[in-house]
């Protein structure tokens, strides 16, 4: 990132092939590892087939439920002053909402037991649509500790 204000220009991501959306296509480059692109497609693609056969619901609908439940709405930043250093509560760009979560769900379901990463993504993506899951948990955990340092949110800067 720049040093001077105003150089940064934020790139947008090209829709993906199957459902045209920029979200989707953000979570597949999320998933991508060594620049393989076509292997996270096909892992995602075929997770959402998984989710819509488990919970009979169309796919695309659940992914974004999946990742509204687990966007947060605030977290803690470590703020330093006069030599202490508080967890201060601040509230969460849209931006960072959606790489958050979109971390979080990957983080989660690589976590999880099943054989195949497909069947992870899926079994995570059901879970946080239900609000349920590891996604949830560390979200919710989140929110717990900002509400509970809100005594420092006035460090907010």
């Amino acid at each position: 990132m720049p040093r001077r204000a105003g150089l940064f220009v934020r790139r947008e991501v090209l829709p993906d092939p199957k459902y045209n959306s920029q979200l989707i296509a953000k979570f597949i480059n999320f998933l991508m590892r060594c620049g393989k692109k076509s292997v996270a497609q096909q892992i995602l693609y075929s997770s959402m087939d998984i989710a819509e056969k488990r919970a009979r619901d169309d796919g695309l609908d659940i992914l974004r439920q999946a990742i509204n439940n687990v966007k947060p709405v605030l977290e803690i930043r470590s703020r330093r002053v006069g030599g202490q250093t508080y967890q201060v509560p601040v509230d969460v760009k849209a931006e960072r909402r959606t790489t958050l979560a979109l971390r979080w769900i990957i983080q989660s379901a690589k976590a999880r037991g099943e054989k195949t990463m497909a069947e992870r993504l899926a079994g995570e993506l059901l879970d946080a649509s239900r609000n349920e899951g590891a996604a949830i948990r560390r979200k919710l955990d989140q929110h717990r500790m900002a509400e509970a340092n809100r005594a420092f949110a006035h460090y907010r800067w």
